[in-house]
């Protein structure tokens, strides 16, 4: 019997973490597409679109192959926020983050030979009010520039977050607990740590 194989399309060391986390068998395969999107789309279709996207990148068409794409953006004010190019962007998006909340979209996409299945999730993250001088500090440590938003809530940036609602792991990344469920309702036999 041909054993079904996991694939993770994303070099993001949180989202293999959490697969890790869980005690999941999957390879790590980074998908390197483009992640333009159009302007008219609302940010779930962004995140879900670019997980299907970099999904399908990484697709090598064998039946008992599963393929989980994943995408981040947060969003303020209506506005897209992907990571900051250079440290003036990076100070931009902390200070316009400062003492407000916003939104973090996460879309995760699971292809196999016969079926995809997209969704999103999304998180409200309030921030504390932050000093110029804690921002510089945060930017200092290098963690904003692979970051929506630019920063990490796993990292030092939890230092900036004040609540969250909604799922925290969706934030890091992927909303493990939905993705798992997800996997299960596609055929992806889970080890018997999951659910029996």
């Amino acid at each position: 019997m041909q054993t079904q194989t996991l694939i993770l399309a994303s070099t993001s060391p949180r989202r293999k973490q959490l697969l890790e986390q869980i005690n999941l068998s999957f390879k790590v395969k980074g998908s390197h597409v483009d992640e333009q999107f159009e302007a008219n789309l609302k940010p779930d279709e962004i995140v879900q679109q670019l997980a299907e996207r970099k999904a399908r990148a990484v697709y090598n068409n064998e039946s008992d192959t599963f393929v989980i794409g994943s995408d981040t953006v947060v969003v303020q004010k209506g506005e897209v926020l992907g990571k900051p190019i250079d440290e003036d962007e990076a100070y931009l998006m902390l200070k316009n983050l400062s003492n407000g909340t916003h939104e973090v979209y996460t879309g995760v996409a699971i292809l196999t030979a016969n079926k995809i299945t997209r969704f999103s999730v999304v998180t409200k993250v309030e921030f504390w009010p932050l000093s110029e001088e804690e921002i510089y500090a945060y930017i200092q440590t290098g963690e904003p520039f692979d970051k929506a938003g630019g920063y990490g809530i796993q990292g030092i940036g939890a230092t900036l977050v004040k609540q969250i609602h909604g799922d925290y792991f969706a934030v890091m990344g992927l909303p493990i607990s939905q993705t798992i469920r997800e996997l299960r309702k596609m055929g992806y036999s889970l080890p018997h740590h999951l659910f029996g």
